[in-house]
């Protein structure tokens, strides 16, 4: 396992105090473990996971040529460019029902959707188009081509093919997919755990009394929400106050029972501050090994402050106090890092948060040197292409501003100001928060 110290090296351009949020998820990809513990899981209780090998196809998906239409089956070969084409039915097949007989010259076989095509048929005709009269058909002329409306052995899967790559997250498809192999169980990566907790004199825990000066704790939520939505197992440390033991407690409980840790608060590169301290000390603790922490800068807005290391193996996520911070630095790049512990692939397509462009309603201005994630609201215009606009005030403290969003506008680090009508990113939040 490298140190950070080591991955640090190995980034252009590192600067803790001034780092680019591009090499922040660069920096975590080497920083994080992979995952090594597997479970065998039923289907109906794999939604979520991750699979933890390619899954290879024990058979052909569809195992046989079959009808994609309800109609009448033949012989394509017969069809005519200059004369409509008359077949005599022969007989009948339904799904799970095979024909059993034969077919001839100038004969049709009435067919259901999903029934084998016998040898010799590979043509379908919907019921639709033809004339029926008494036990005969009429195809007219220029409707159809050979092999039309037929689905081919394997053609959704073929056997001995990897149906699903190891890496990939089990949605509602996969386990559809996994289920037309005939497999009644998948091998899954374990769950991961995390723990986290707020820190702060200041926090209320919901249910306290108001106090001056104090705020009701909303960072617990909101990280317990896109841990859900991610399927992670939580452990819930609450909020824990500035005091030293009470710090060392609940991360010391926090590493022995999670594989991450993530807190909100306490960070600020240059504050006095308990939190700060006491993840320097556990971090380098000869007791714990192979630990470290960093305090970063991140050339940001919202999220400057962030720390981040590992209590022996396990790794600690600090992020800022301010619940929009919290939020945008988990997305960006907790969330990221946290899959690639699951064992997850970054191409999986439940793993990115959906990118889009759309062009921006209003001037924003912007300083080149910082990228920024703008709150944001895509909607369609009156041409139908696609616009986008703030959700108006950008503070970090502005939590409303987070269930107004539908996306945030990524602007990026050499990005200057942005005028009416030039096209921009946008990370959406769809099935993200």
């Amino acid at each position: 396992m490298k140190s950070l110290a080591e991955i640090a090296d190995a980034l252009l351009g590192y600067d803790p105090d001034a780092l680019a949020a591009s090499s922040v998820n660069a920096f975590l990809a080497d920083m994080v473990p992979l995952p090594t513990q597997t479970e065998a899981l039923p289907l109906m209780h794999a939604l979520g996971r991750v699979l933890a090998q390619d899954i290879v196809s024990p058979i052909d998906v569809p195992p046989h040529d079959n009808s994609a239409m309800d109609g009448y089956a033949f012989d394509g070969s017969a069809l005519s460019a200059n004369k409509p084409l008359q077949l005599q039915i022969a007989g009948s097949a339904l799904a799970g029902t095979p024909f059993s007989g034969q077919i001839g010259a100038g004969q049709c076989l009435h067919i259901m959707t999903g029934a084998i095509l016998p040898p010799g048929l590979d043509t379908v005709v919907p019921q639709e188009l033809v004339k029926v009269q008494k036990n005969c058909i009429e195809i007219a002329q220029g409707i159809l081509q050979p092999g039309d409306n037929r689905r081919l052995r394997g053609e959704d899967v073929q056997c001995g093919s990897v149906a699903l790559a190891k890496g990939s997250v089990l949605g509602p498809a996969g386990l559809g997919l996994l289920a037309s192999l005939g497999l009644p169980t998948v091998a899954v990566f374990r769950k991961l755990r995390v723990a986290y907790f707020s820190t702060g004199d200041e926090i209320l825990s919901l249910g306290d009394g108001p106090r001056e000066g104090a705020v009701f704790d909303s960072n617990r939520y909101t990280v317990w929400g896109m841990l859900q939505r991610m399927g992670i197992e939580c452990i819930d440390l609450g909020v824990v106050r500035d005091a030293p033991d009470l710090l060392e407690r609940a991360f010391l409980q926090a590493a022995a029972q999670a594989d991450a840790i993530v807190t909100s608060g306490g960070v600020s590169v240059g504050e006095a501050d308990h939190t700060k301290a006491m993840m320097r000390q556990l971090a380098h603790s000869d007791t714990w090994g192979e630990g470290g922490v960093a305090f970063w800068r991140i050339a940001m807005r919202p999220g400057r402050p962030m720390a981040v290391g590992r209590i022996g193996r396990v790794p600690l996520f600090g992020l800022p106090g301010n619940p929009v911070a919290v939020m945008v630095t988990f997305l960006a790049f907790v969330r990221p890092a946290l899959w690639q512990m699951m064992g997850a692939s970054p191409e999986d397509p439940q793993v990115q948060c959906p990118m889009l462009q759309a062009r921006s309603s209003e001037a924003i201005r912007k300083k080149p040197g910082r990228t920024e994630y703008q709150r944001a609201i895509v909607s369609r215009a009156a041409d139908g292409s696609l616009q986008v606009r703030t959700t108006g005030q950008q503070g970090s403290g502005v939590l409303s501003s987070m269930v107004q969003a539908n996306g945030l506008m990524v602007l990026p680090h050499g990005q200057g100001n942005i005028a009416e009508g030039d096209v921009v990113e946008v990370m959406m939040f769809a099935g993200v928060l």
